[in-house]
């Protein structure tokens, strides 16, 4: 059996970059030869970080881990037509917990119907990130909590500069 599969796109908010996501975006990149990480431009949500400033820190945070294979870009539009646009037959998300799950698989079987070609995989987030989320960041962020075991070091200044001053 062989596998044809080399360019996979891990898309994301990453608002901000945690380890959690870095874990997922490492594992990703030691199964496929190519790995986009996928940044989508959503007028209708808020985040905290631009999406040029989630790109920079993520091209910042996969250089820093060494991921040759990574590159970082942003989504205008639907993921599965973006997908065809890159020739990536797969999609990676991580999965923390059953409930992720479910939003997960709605996206997956939409993607799929829009795009037949497209597949995706969940990887299960490691033991250690399992409660980690961008959300949760910005929460203890928020109210000045150390931040440092749960975002990568080449960001942490970044990240806490915008978020420690929101309040």
């Amino acid at each position: 059996m062989s596998c044809h599969i080399t360019t996979a796109i891990c898309p994301g908010s990453f608002d901000p970059v945690t380890l959690g996501h870095l874990d997922i975006i490492s594992r990703a990149s030691k199964i496929f030869s190519r790995i986009i990480v996928a940044v989508p431009v959503n007028p209708d949500k808020r985040y905290s970080f631009t999406v040029e400033e989630r790109i920079d820190m993520l091209s910042k945070v996969t250089k820093a881990a060494g991921l040759s294979n990574v590159e970082c870009d942003r989504v205008e539009g639907l993921l599965a037509d973006y997908a065809r646009e890159k020739g990536a037959a797969v999609v990676v998300k991580g999965l923390r917990a059953l409930t992720d799950f479910e939003y997960e698989f709605q996206q997956a079987l939409t993607n799929k119907k829009l795009n037949p070609s497209l597949e995706t995989i969940f990887l299960s987030t490691s033991a250690e990130h399992m409660f980690l989320s961008s959300s949760m960041v910005k929460q203890v962020a928020g109210f000045g909590g150390d931040i440092s075991h749960f975002v990568p070091g080449c960001i942490l200044d970044t990240i806490s500069e915008r978020l420690c001053s929101r309040r």
